[in-house]
């Protein structure tokens, strides 16, 4: 069972990839999960790697059109029912590839590393070799955080990363208009 989603999930990738770029977004993953004859696919869109902030609801809503129309119309199909769920990765996804770091440049992270202690700071840059960041030096509760020099860590020394939620950012305009990169979904039948 767990070979046929598989190969339905890369084939579903495949198929639905050029439909998401229409909508000018990228095709992040899609997952599949079955209960007896029926199934729930979950797809899930980002913004293109040079824009910056979240995926709108409105834009969740018409790429879940899009797609519905999409599958509704595969080919490839073999005519099982399925849900229709469309989403963005959210802010609790691991930054696992160089186009999420991209992403998130500018955004608090923290990064689990192969050797030495974790790092939590402002990513500065992402380059082809790793990411560049302004890390966080604990101080004692209620005082102000201090920032080290900049660190550069390679990719190949990161076991994984992730965003932090910060709630104020001094930097932050607090009448601007960027929506937090929350998980936004859309749920077609």
């Amino acid at each position: 069972m767990r070979a046929e989603v598989a190969a339905e999930t890369q084939r579903l990738k495949s198929y639905l990839a050029p439909t998401v770029e229409m909508q000018d977004l990228f095709l992040e993953d899609i997952e599949i999960k079955m209960a007896g004859a029926h199934r729930t696919v979950h797809v899930i869109v980002d913004l293109p790697e040079g824009e910056s902030g979240g995926v709108s609801l409105d834009r969740i809503s018409a790429a879940a059109q899009v797609i519905s129309e999409a599958m509704d119309n595969d080919p490839g199909d073999d005519g099982r029912p399925y849900n229709l769920e469309v989403s963005s990765p959210g802010v609790s996804r691991p930054l696992t590839e160089p186009r999420h770091w991209r992403r998130n440049t500018g955004r608090m992270v923290s990064v689990s590393v192969e050797r030495g202690d974790d790092v939590m700071g402002r990513l500065v840059s992402v380059e082809d070799d790793g990411i560049t960041l302004i890390p966080e030096i604990p101080v004692k509760k209620g005082m102000k955080a201090k920032q080290g020099d900049q660190v550069h860590l390679p990719f190949a020394d990161i076991r994984k990363g992730r965003v932090e939620v910060e709630f104020a950012h001094l930097e932050d305009d607090p009448a601007g208009d960027d929506a937090p990169d929350d998980e936004t979904t859309a749920e077609e039948a």
